[in-house]
């Protein structure tokens, strides 16, 4: 997920830059286009339709699995069914990694279940398990002030919380303990490793998600797990009686030797500078607990649904090229996006701007965008196109979607179309992301927004570097 930042009205960039004295405005006849593109997109259901298909066709789709293959032949089929040119798989490997078993229990004072789940890249504590006196710490802050070898023997259990929020603005803080805390936990002399789960549900079930490659990378051998939100505080509540609590966790993941995963690509030739790239992207892999639907399904059926709508309603392409990019492998670490920048690396200079779509299925309220200055008046008449779908105006410094990372590190310039995320982290990385919470309207309202602002870039001549 994107590091959100606080709002800062356009408005405000607009008076804070004396290269925008002239005033761009989009011509009449391609605001008309917008409008009309977008009132089809709405009536046209076909986002859920995909989304619907790939959650039920393939399923959960774990990087490096047979069925993130299956996932990659899914999307090659419907590309080819709905007439993209240049359809592709661009092939590259990431580590294998298997859910085994997963069960956890307090033994003593209080012995009774608890609800977790392994985190991805987490280490095996045999079949056996592992059983250890709980040490808790309220923040991943205070697990940092301990001294090296002081957790000798112990589980280590980081109990802190993570604030809901439109824009998910607390996610960028909460996630650093599921990243970390292996790590630090090894550091000190921990046996194992317990999270809160990065989460705002207080339903009783844990949310999955990687831990940062950095730690894997250094051979943690501490075996991390997440609990669900109730389990955690019941944990601290035994913790609170102050006897000394014991946990037992048996966890069985496998790690496997590299495998293939790979990125789907379908174009929309541009009729005057193919060469010129408008790339909006979403991930097509997902977590293995529940069906990916809103995370990120959603956003696949989103960027094709509003690339379709250029294709099917426009009486010729846009000037441009637009490039859709599925990212395989992007929840073990953004790999396979990091594989599109590497083979991409020549071209992206002719990358005019990129989007993506990962923050669910929510309507989107805000446009954000990472562009040159002098293009903030272009981008604005963008904005009030937009504002009939319930849009308003952000701020220049998005960071974009994930795997939008290494793009923007090479100065391709970023827009954001932000979705309404007040309830992505009940489900985000759960067993409860499936197809049910999807709202058809609000897709369609997210694809509304994307065919309007790929052909306001595309069938422009507008350079936002």
């Amino acid at each position: 997920m994107p590091c959100f930042r606080p709002l800062l009205p356009m408005a405000l960039w607009l008076l804070a830059t004396p290269a925008l004295a002239v005033e761009l405005i989009i011509p009449t006849e391609m605001e008309a286009t917008a409008q009309r593109l977008m009132g089809l997109a709405q009536r046209e259901n076909r986002a859920y339709a995909l989304v619907k298909s790939l959650t039920t066709e393939v399923g959960p789709r774990l990087a490096g699995t047979e069925a993130e293959d299956r996932a990659r032949q899914w999307a090659v089929g419907r590309l080819e069914e709905l007439g993209f040119d240049n359809i592709r798989v661009e092939p590259f490997a990431v580590p294998l990694w298997l859910r085994g078993e997963e069960r956890a229990e307090i033994v003593a004072p209080f012995p009774q279940p608890l609800e977790i789940t392994a985190l991805g890249g987490s280490t095996s504590t045999g079949p056996q398990g592992i059983q250890g006196e709980v040490a808790a710490f309220e923040s991943l802050a205070a697990l940092r002030q301990a001294t090296r070898e002081s957790l000798r023997g112990k589980i280590v259990f980081v109990n802190e919380s993570m604030a809901r929020s439109q824009d998910g603005s607390g996610y960028g803080r909460a996630v650093l303990k599921r990243l970390v805390t292996a790590s630090l936990a090894e550091e000190r002399g921990a046996v194992a490793a317990l999270i809160r789960s990065v989460g705002t549900s207080s339903h009783r079930f844990a949310h999955t998600g990687n831990m940062s490659l950095g730690a894997r990378a250094v051979g943690s051998k501490v075996p991390a797990a997440a609990l669900s939100a109730p389990d955690a505080d019941q944990l601290q509540r035994a913790l609170d009686y102050g006897e000394p609590v014991v946990v037992k966790i048996v966890m069985t993941p496998r790690s496997r030797p590299l495998v293939t995963s790979g990125n789907v690509i379908g174009e929309i030739i541009g009729r005057e500078a193919p060469q010129e790239i408008v790339l909006v992207g979403a991930h097509l892999d997902s977590w293995d607990l529940g069906t990916g639907a809103v995370d990120d399904g959603a956003g696949v059926g989103i960027v094709i649904a509003a690339a379709k709508v250029l294709m099917d309603h426009m009486p010729e392409m846009p000037r441009r090229t637009i490039r859709v990019v599925l990212f395989g492998s992007e929840e073990v670490g953004v790999v396979g996006a990091r594989a599109y920048a590497e083979r991409h690396a020549a071209q992206l200079g002719n990358h005019i701007i990129a989007a993506e779509s990962d923050f669910g299925s929510g309507d989107i309220w805000r446009f954000d965008t990472r562009v040159a200055p002098a293009s903030l008046g272009y981008v604005t008449a963008i904005t009030e196109v937009l504002a009939p779908l319930g849009i308003a105006p952000g701020n220049n410094e998005t960071r974009g979607g994930p795997d939008l990372r290494f793009l923007r590190e090479a100065g391709v310039p970023i827009a954001g179309l932000l979705q309404d995320g007040h309830d992505y982290f009940d489900l985000h990385h759960t067993p409860d992301d499936t197809l049910d919470k999807i709202a058809p309207d609000a897709l369609d309202q997210n694809v509304a927004a994307y065919a309007a602002l790929l052909y306001l870039v595309a069938d422009s001549d507008m350079v936002f570097r």
